[in-house]
This record gives structure tokens, C-alpha cells and sequence, in this order.
């Protein structure tokens, strides 16, 4: 994806290095061993007035190439809101932007914590998106899916379920959580992950619409990507069977299929998952 010297996104909040830490109650904990320090003749007030309610412990040292990563990103954050404003003014809807929120380790969001371990999330309680630029090395190393697309397509990915929010698709799926059974509330949970696929997939044929930014196998390294991470494969690969029951985002030849159809056909209206059956 041709990038450099391209503009960057400032809907950016970067907590890389801060960490979540262990998140003390009240920070009642954190003025008992201030108490502590003081009475060992130490100074409370570096304690009191550093981080209050995590550890400190998280000493992130970002390298050339992490920069460079968060760089990319950036622009991928500002080509979203360039091409949803488009979209969205084509709807005669006004789009509102959402944050990306660049963390290590841990990190506290409206819809609670997380880890990096969890992967890049969406929380609608707060409209930020969350990544650990970490995956970026799970996804070459873990899933066999290098490339800068491929981690275009994740964020793009996570981008389409602040669409989704946007659009009021995330809350009628939820709405309908107490009234499933787990194995009915999956299949509505993999109809919203491939529609949000479907949305990435729109992105980059806008993208490559309007700015000519796609060089020769970005497509093939989202749809790597895609297929990487699907239910069926993750499943074979952790406990040797797949559960079909149990899937919440999608087979691979679904994740793949959605996305590709989002490139192919750049109309938001054949983005209805869930009445489709692929």
C-alpha cells in the first residue's frame, strides 16, 4: 500500500508504553503503599502523582520500525474517514470519526479491560478501537499473514464495526442477546463479524477509487488475513475439531468471500450478511 508522506489520522489516542496495569479499586491500594513508603523514609508523592492505579512497571521502549508501524496505521485511520465520509454523504448521513487507541500490554476501555493477547477490538460504549501494534508480528509470525494490507484489513475490519454502531446494526444484534440461546446469539455474532468484513473490503475499493493507493497484492494479503482467522481454522488448529456451533466470527471461505465482495462490488447495499447465507 503506497502510504509514506500520506496524511495521518489525529483521531489517535496513544497510550503505547502506559499500560493498564493492575487497575486499583478507589486507588485505595495505591495511597496504603504511599502510607508505607512515607513511614520507610521514602517520598510518597512520586507514587501519588505517577500513573495512580497501575503498576509502573510497563517500560516501553518504542523502536524505529514500532513508529513506522503506528505511522501506517495512521494513514489507514485517515483513508477510513476520508472514504466513510464518502459513503456516509452519499446516504445523506453525516460520518463521526472514531478514535484508535494504540496500547502494550494492557488497556482499560468502556467496555472493560484487555490484553494484547485478545487481539484488536471495537468498543461501542466509547467509539474507540483498540490495537496492540504487536499483531502485527502475530500476524506474520502466528498466522502466516504478512504484509502492511493485512493489518490495513484489521483495522479497516475494526472500522466497520464503528459503521455498524453508527449505522444502529450493533445495538439491534444486541438487543436480541437476552432473548437467544448462546448457539442462535453466534450465528447473529459471525453474520456482524462478516459484515464488518464485507465493510473492509468496501474500504479498499473506495480507497483505491479515490486516492490509487493499492499496489500489486495488497488484496491477496487481506484475503490471507481473512483466511487466517477464521473460526474453522483457529479451531483445528487449537483443539484438533471444529465446533461449528461455537463459531463467532466466521469460516475462512466466509471471512474471504465477504471481504472479496466488498472490493469487488464497492455497494454498501450488498453488504447484508444476514440474510444471506454465505
Amino acid at each position: 500500500m503506497k502510504w509514506s508522506g500520506r496524511r495521518m489520522s489525529d483521531n489517535v489516542d496513544d497510550r503505547r508504553g502506559k499500560g493498564g496495569g493492575m487497575v486499583v479499586g478507589g486507588g485505595i491500594l495505591t495511597v496504603v503503599i504511599a502510607i508505607i513508603v512515607y513511614f520507610m523514609g521514602g517520598d510518597p508523592s512520586q507514587l501519588l502523582n505517577s500513573n495512580t492505579g497501575t503498576t509502573q512497571n510497563n517500560q516501553h521502549v518504542i523502536s524505529q520500525e514500532e513508529q513506522q508501524l503506528a505511522d501506517f496505521v495512521k494513514v489507514v485511520l485517515a483513508d477510513t474517514e476520508d472514504v466513510w465520509s464518502q459513503i456516509f454523504s452519499e446516504m445523506n448521513r453525516s460520518y463521526q470519526a472514531p478514535t484508535m487507541v494504540l496500547f502494550t500490554g494492557n488497556v482499560q476501555s468502556a467496555c472493560g479491560g484487555a490484553s494484547s493477547a485478545s487481539g484488536p477490538f471495537y468498543c461501542p460504549a466509547d467509539e474507540k478501537l483498540y490495537i496492540d501494534l504487536s499483531f502485527y508480528q502475530e500476524l506474520k509470525d502466528r498466522f502466516q499473514a504478512p504484509g502492511d494490507f493485512a493489518m490495513a484489513y484489521v483495522v479497516a475490519h475494526e472500522v466497520g464495526h464503528h459503521v455498524q454502531n453508527l449505522l444502529g446494526t450493533s445495538r439491534k444484534v444486541q438487543e436480541l442477546r437476552q432473548q437467544l440461546s448462546e448457539t442462535d446469539y453466534n450465528k447473529l455474532s459471525v453474520r456482524l463479524e462478516l459484515q464488518a468484513d464485507f465493510y473492509a473490503g468496501l474500504w479498499a475499493h473506495y480507497d483505491q477509487k479515490m486516492k490509487d493507493v493499492l499496489e500489486p497484492g495488497d488484496i491477496d494479503e487481506a484475503l490471507t488475513a481473512a483466511n487466517a482467522i477464521g473460526d474453522d481454522r483457529l479451531q483445528k488448529e487449537s483443539q484438533g475439531y471444529v465446533v461449528p456451533d461455537a463459531f463467532t466470527h466466521g469460516t475462512s471461505e466466509q471471512r474471504m468471500y465477504w471481504f472479496k465482495k466488498g472490493y469487488e462490488t464497492g455497494d454498501i447495499r450488498q453488504g447484508d450478511t444476514f440474510n444471506n447465507n454465505r
